[in-house]
């Protein structure tokens, strides 16, 4: 499975720190993979609708883009602060984490 996360916006926005990050569960371990799956389902990922309804942006809000492809399906969602589903936002903050922790290895 191939997740690509995307950040855009927020406070201090800086385009060069937030190029598309892509995660390959085939490069993860067992236990991050099953971890990822499990967040991916308790979010219901694949049932999030693409866009979430827009609200009155501001120069900080940020905005994420989460795509995920495998050999069964893809889904693409794009979502907004504040994000009100918990599983949903347990999601994104396992993907920002996961992001900087793989860039900060990678440097």
């Amino acid at each position: 499975m191939r997740v690509e996360f995307k950040t855009d916006g927020g406070f201090a926005y800086l385009p060069g720190l937030n190029q598309p990050f892509i995660i390959d569960t085939g490069e993860l371990s067992a236990r991050e993979v099953g971890e990822l799956e499990r967040l991916m389902d308790a979010a219901r990922f694949f049932d999030l609708s693409e866009t979430t309804e827009p609200r009155r942006a501001t120069a900080d809000t940020r905005r994420y883009t989460i795509s995920v492809s495998s050999p069964e399906r893809s889904h693409t969602v794009h979502l907004e602060e504040p994000i009100e589903d918990a599983n949903v936002q347990a999601l994104v903050d396992y993907l920002r984490a996961k992001t900087r922790m793989l860039r900060g290895a990678g440097t």
